[in-house]
């Protein structure tokens, strides 16, 4: 039947005088979800679910409700659901998508429960079997997953359940789309794998025709054509081990275009933990790809409506685009989502390049679902996993042994001799006097520790004696951070005296370079990612270019990094050298033997057992970023004026809260917990919420309590307010 013809049939939507029906609808559906679940073979898995799922419009009651617009309620995605379970056998897996297609991937539950699985199969819903007089349903005669029994099937059924769910409600969107723009949707998919390896190949000729082998490009130049030879390989689990200055950016894009031209893949994600990487990283793959092809997708990039972002909008939404740059929080929170929002995006990853920069940030409170989910994208999903960082964690005991991780970088060992930019030495515990008494001289200097009370507390003794000293963590709000960035940036290309406190923020992302670094002990990782900013381009003498790591006499251990803390004093006590390769391994091997069973410490892998499972329950629990933060809006500069008073006078949009984001400081904060700095600053009547529909977002009043040096003050405790 013609789509967009008047009829007096069953309608599934309806646009002024047109309509769709649900015949066209779940065809339409059918045909867009099989054709999306075929890339994982598939496609009549998908097309069975999007051809059930839209069974309750057949109901007089929706039929009424949508011929007249009478805005009642009417449940029409339980009908398909329950014919699944009546049917039973494999279909019962389908019941999860058509009953969540609209609220959500349910728990199993019980009968007693409503919104669960079960509950949806008991409840009582409105007539809809006309559908018997225009829908047959499909028959199904493939297994699902391979069933093999060295691995979980449960969880390879969940994540299957997964990905049929992304199918179908991806479809069911793009469907509706397309009847109620009348089939102009302005998505624009990008363009293909081969245009864009022939446009990376363009950019790189230069360096591959001209690099001396033993100069810093002609070290790059070897890693990135080796790369783009190994891209010819199998499908499979890889490794990019490269030092820092090795160009594993540029190394890596080529592997992966490669590599998807071979196998015919769809896209290529990379996943990156700080937001100022991706923002660095996808400039250069627009530069080099064409901004149409490049979609950034993370909390801090929002594609206004406009005729020339609505594309990269619409992409947004389900990753469509050829390369992808997220967050490992976007990444990981969609693939254990339940909502469509989130899911919607994930059958996207199959067939694709997935890229892990920094691997050694991937959530180790998780590591063992989010290590399950890689190995079920590279078994039954036809992806390809790049693990890349400088500090490789031993993550090949998670994965399956059948899968031996390939290094995609020549002479590892070599490259990283040739890199060697620092020298480490180990100053041992030393107190905050003596370290001030170190920081002497007209070098530049980079002082990292792991606490900001710590570094605003060295940072006011230090400007009391001293000129050019320079603060730098989260307790500034990012507009203020990226203004002493400017600032120390300009010293540092001018050769003039500086001297920098700061937390970890520095140490990926930040590309700044000093003589001299001193690291408070933390994990090795982190100890090598400060490293990296000493001596950062070569151009010093090695044996002048000094990292020292330190720790303070008696301080308190940082109850989040303790484990982290303790493994790597062990670990560079027993090995000559830092940044020793195997030393690396090793320090991750004893981390995660020490974490035990906190390497899955909400017990997600434990909600997927039998064909019960909780979908809802894990996407609540699985949050890499925990949720007991408050946000303080510091009001010192003319915009962020202007911006609270939108906010208060115009309520919270995206676009407003977004934008908030530059003029805010993130802080821990439990009512209940009267240390917190929250508590002290609330209780001392510093803070007032910003209005009642926004939660957890206060404005500091107490303008005495934000340095322009460093930040929201801790020292609470010496103001007290009437």
């Amino acid at each position: 039947m013609k789509r967009g013809v008047v009829t007096m049939e069953y309608i599934a939507h309806k646009d002024n005088e047109r309509v769709q029906t649900v015949k066209e609808h779940l065809y339409g559906t059918a045909e867009l979800a099989g054709f999306f679940a075929e890339r994982f073979g598939k496609k009549e898995w998908g097309y069975c679910c999007g051809m059930l799922h839209d069974l309750g419009k057949y109901s007089k009651e929706f039929q009424r409700k949508i011929r007249n617009d009478t805005g009642e309620r009417v449940d029409h995605s339980t009908a398909g659901a329950k014919v699944c379970n009546e049917k039973g056998g494999y279909y019962s897996i389908l019941s999860y998508c058509i009953a969540g297609h609209h609220a959500g991937l349910p728990d199993y539950g019980n009968t007693a429960i409503g919104n669960s699985l079960c509950g949806r199969y008991n409840k009582k819903i409105c007539d809809f079997k006309n559908y018997e007089k225009e829908i047959e349903i499909p028959q199904l005669h493939t297994d699902p997953i391979v069933f093999d029994p060295t691995k979980n099937l449960d969880f390879s059924l969940s994540v299957f359940v997964r990905m049929l769910y992304s199918c179908l409600v991806d479809a069911d969107f793009l469907d509706t789309e397309a009847f109620m723009k009348n089939e102009n949707t302005g998505r624009v998919a990008g363009e293909t794998m081969q245009i864009l390896e022939e446009k990376l190949e363009q950019y790189i000729e230069p360096w591959l025709s001209n690099a001396e082998l033993e100069s810093i490009n002609g070290r790059r130049t070897e890693i990135l054509a080796h790369c783009m030879e190994m891209g010819k390989r199998e499908k499979g689990i890889y490794r990019l081990t490269v030092p820092t200055g090795g160009g594993k950016t540029i190394a890596s894009l080529a592997f992966a275009l490669r590599h998807a031209v071979k196998h015919q893949m769809d896209r290529i994600i990379y996943v990156i933990p700080y937001t100022s990487i991706i923002e660095q990283n996808a400039q250069v793959f627009r530069e080099i790809l064409g901004a149409e092809n490049v979609l950034e997708n993370h909390c801090n990039v929002e594609y206004k409506d406009s005729e020339e972002f609505y594309p990269m909008q619409l992409a947004s939404e389900n990753w469509d685009k050829p390369v992808v740059v997220t967050t490992n929080v976007q990444f990981f929170e969609s693939l254990f989502g339940n909502k469509s929002s989130k899911c919607r995006k994930i059958h996207n990853i199959a067939n694709s390049v997935v890229i892990f920069d920094e691997a050694q940030m991937l959530p180790m409170d998780y590591l063992k679902p989010c290590i399950s989910v890689l190995q079920e994208l590279v078994d039954n999903y036809a992806s390809s996993i790049v693990l890349c960082t400088a500090t490789q964690p031993a993550l090949e005991m998670f994965f399956s042994s059948k899968d031996k991780m390939i290094e995609l970088c020549p002479c590892v060992e070599e490259q990283f001799r040739f890199f060697e930019r620092v020298t480490y030495e180990k100053i041992g515990k030393i107190s905050q006097d003596e370290l001030i008494m170190r920081m002497q001289g007209d070098q530049s200097i980079l002082c990292i520790v792991n606490t900001k009370k710590a570094a605003q507390e060295l940072y006011k003794k230090l400007r009391e004696e001293r000129k050019n000293i320079y603060h730098l963590s989260t307790n500034m709000y990012p507009k203020h951070r990226k203004r002493v960035l400017k600032l120390i940036r300009e010293r540092l290309d001018n050769n003039e005296k500086c001297i920098v406190v700061s937390t970890s923020l520095v140490e990926a992302g930040v590309d700044l370079d000093f003589d001299i670094v001193y690291r408070q002990i933390a994990g090795l990782d982190s100890l090598i990612q400060a490293a990296g900013r000493c001596n950062r381009n070569g151009k010093k003498d090695l044996a002048k270019s000094k990292v020292y790591i330190f720790d303070f006499i008696d301080e308190k251990k940082v109850t989040n990094q303790k484990l982290q803390i303790e493994t790597a004093a062990s670990v560079i006590q027993d090995y000559e050298k830092v940044d020793d390769l195997t030393g690396i391994s090793d320090y991750f091997k004893r981390l995660y033997h020490y974490r035990g069973t906190s390497l899955d410490k909400k017990n997600i892998m434990g909600e997927f057992k039998q064909m019960r499972f909780n979908f809802s329950k894990v996407a609540k629990e699985f949050k890499l970023i925990e949720e007991n933060t408050k946000m303080i809006y510091i009001n010192k500069e003319l915009k962020a004026e202007e911006l609270l008073n939108e906010l208060k006078t115009k309520g919270a949009s995206k676009e407003r809260l977004r934008e908030a984001g530059q003029y805010c400081v993130q802080i821990y904060g439990d009512e209940r917990n009267e240390n917190s700095l929250f508590d002290k600053l609330y209780s001392n009547g510093m803070l007032r919420p910003i209005s009642e529909d926004m939660q957890d977002f206060y404005e500091l009043v107490s303008q005495k309590q934000y340095s322009d040096e460093w930040g929201l003050d801790f020292s609470v405790d010496d103001v007290l307010m009437m």
